[in-house]
């Protein structure tokens, strides 16, 4: 059998539309050919996204609670971020976004791992990356919005992965990271 992995695949697309523009994304209708017919989708086209799981020396991971509206909720996720900066490499863009929700700089990244979050809606591929060997950033970032009200905990790896694993804490990208990190981390 061949290796196992997801398969491009490029239908043509007859039209494209803005159905919706946004201030951080736009939402796309597209009339694509499809077998014997046409089928029209509308999608989030999204910059794409990075986030990190940040551990310390004692192997707790660092998890941030801010407020969701389409949830209507203060879920616990990893510091993430847009890939908003044209031409920003995203482990740069992850170093910035530790920097800016945590106040953390790390000496050490590591890949973890690339999804996509909700592929029957959107295009965010989100690149996750391990960071470690932290330390306080050189200056605090000025917080607006939700982010103003930040919420931030240190928890063990492995409560944290108990937590998903039990359905109290359901943040997809959250899940992702903690799970692919727990997995290398006992790989190692």
């Amino acid at each position: 059998m061949a290796e196992l992995r997801d398969e491009a695949f490029s239908p043509e697309i007859v039209s494209r539309e803005t159905a919706y523009r946004g201030a951080i994304w736009d939402v796309l209708e597209d009339r694509v050919r499809y077998g014997e017919g046409e089928i029209v989708r509308q999608y989030i086209e999204h910059p794409g996204a990075v986030a990190v799981v940040a551990l310390d020396a004692e192997g707790r991971v660092l998890l941030i609670q801010q407020y969701r509206h389409p949830i209507r909720h203060r879920d616990w996720e990893l510091p993430a971020g847009l890939l908003d900066v044209v031409g920003e490499d995203p482990l740069d863009a992850a170093r910035r976004e530790l920097a800016e929700e945590a106040d953390l700089v790390a000496s050490a990244w590591e890949p973890l791992v690339s999804i996509w979050s909700t592929p029957g809606s959107n295009s965010e591929l989100i690149h996750l990356y391990l960071a470690s060997g932290l330390s306080a950033a050189p200056e605090a970032f000025a917080r607006e919005d939700e982010e103003a009200d930040i919420r931030t905990s240190w928890i063990p790896l492995a409560e944290a992965a108990d937590a998903v694993l039990a359905g109290r804490l359901r943040n997809g990208i959250l899940a992702t990271g903690v799970l692919a990190a727990e997995r290398l981390l006992r790989r190692d």
